[in-house]
């Protein structure tokens, strides 16, 4: 018996090893793409995926290009490859660039000189050299530095009797002002690149969903944190969703467009001072079928875009940030943070990020326009306040038919004692 209890054991033991480890099951290797491509009823099967951000709270776009066949087209544009470098390579480039076209000249400069037999004629004041007080290639490579960048100090000076120096001289000094004009553009553009001045344009932490104006809408806040304006602002939202369409291809990470104001111009900001852009939830809205118990279950990103022109500088600027599920607030609004002081207006960024709870119905836009519809009620109306408005006209009712029924009873009880009478 206990030989077969330690089997039984050790079956049990082997059974919930097969079941619990991950080796045990074997499942067709695929492509990331075809495993990312699976419906929604297969991935649920499985565990959780984590929702993964298209764009990060900073801005940056979490995509990385692979398996790119025609890197010659990174070559062709060459100077959009050299200002979208990172900055150690940027500058590895810019000192090896001038390094180099240093050292080739300085080369065929002490090549011309030894040729010419200038070496051996070093100490012969009868000698003319091409280029005079060139002795060695220290020498040669500190005139080409000295040509390519205009310094001239004349203490080595080209002579008239060097015809293949006055080309060379001619080609170097061209040759000089398009590299000098190249780096110096690269990294010209390279400081003066907007990106740093989009650090400067702040998104609330958070979107929050609530009522404003009778209309459920989806709600964020910007705020520009430097004195200097952003000129021609505008803002757009974009819904990260995938999708199946109804002849079954399935579309990852499908872009739709997030109305905040593009027909009615609200979406051209004057931002001075926080704004909060408002999203009405309404039909077109894709949004209009969620519900507050439904929020949660979406797998769903919010791309925001602010551009706009810097004032100092007159480039295009371009800020980005994201909201998921998580990060969007339902019932909340956002905490006032301009004030009225002694002349002027204060805002106090430490409450940018603060919000704070409202009574906001659970029900999505679409059952709350069904409910309003049928009660022929405004939007602004909770929904407890028309249960206990139905729930009074009932009781209303119920008054009246009993009411109603004493007096029957009361006229019944008249005539049965006249009739006795």
């Amino acid at each position: 018996e206990a030989s077969l209890c330690e089997t039984n054991v050790l079956e049990g033991d082997s059974m919930d090893q097969d079941v619990e480890s991950p080796v045990a099951i074997h499942q067709p290797k695929l492509p990331k793409q075809a495993r990312d491509d699976l419906p929604r009823h297969i991935s649920r099967d499985r565990t959780k995926r984590k929702i993964q951000r298209y764009v990060r709270k900073d801005g940056k776009c979490n995509v990385h290009h692979g398996n790119v066949r025609e890197t010659y087209r990174y070559l062709t544009d060459i100077f959009t490859t050299l200002v979208d470098l990172k900055w150690r390579f940027n500058l590895l480039i810019f000192v090896m660039v001038y390094t180099v076209t240093w050292l080739f000249f300085g080369m065929i400069w002490w090549l011309i000189a030894y040729i010419r037999g200038d070496m051996d004629h070093i100490e012969d004041p009868s000698w003319t050299p091409c280029v005079t007080n060139l002795n060695g290639f220290v020498s040669a490579f500190l005139f080409s530095i000295e040509t390519e960048t205009t310094i001239g100090y004349g203490y080595r000076v080209i002579t008239d009797k060097c015809p293949e120096g006055i080309i060379l001289l001619l080609i170097q000094s061209v040759l000089g002002s398009i590299v000098n004009a190249f780096m110096v553009g690269c990294m010209f553009v390279k400081i003066s690149q907007p990106k740093k001045r989009a650090e400067t344009l702040v998104f609330s932490t958070h979107a929050v969903i609530s009522m404003r104006d009778g209309k459920l809408c989806l709600m964020f806040r910007v705020g520009d944190l430097r004195n200097s304006h952003i000129v021609e602002a505008s803002i757009r939202a974009k819904l990260i969703k995938s999708k199946q369409t109804s002849e079954g291809e399935f579309i990852p990470l499908n872009q739709t467009d997030i109305n905040v104001g593009y027909y009615t111009g609200d979406d051209r900001l004057f931002l001075v001072s926080p704004l909060i852009i408002s999203h009405e939830i309404n039909q077109q809205s894709p949004f209009w079928e969620i519900s507050k118990a439904q929020l949660p279950k979406e797998e769903l990103e919010i791309v925001v875009i602010l551009e706009g022109m810097v004032e100092a500088t007159g480039m295009t600027c371009q800020a980005r940030s994201s909201y998921i599920t998580s990060e969007i607030l339902w019932g909340y609004r956002f905490t006032p943070v301009l004030t009225l002081e002694d002349g002027f207006y204060e805002v106090d960024y430490n409450s940018f990020h603060e919000t704070y709870e409202t009574s906001t119905p659970s029900l999505s836009a679409k059952e709350l326009a069904e409910l309003a519809s049928r009660a022929e009620l405004p939007l602004s109306w909770s929904v407890s306040s028309k249960l206990n408005q139905h729930a009074e006209l009932e009781t209303e009712e119920e008054e009246k038919n009993l009411e109603e029924q004493t007096e029957r009873n009361g006229d019944v009880a008249n005539l049965e004692n006249e009739s006795k009478v």
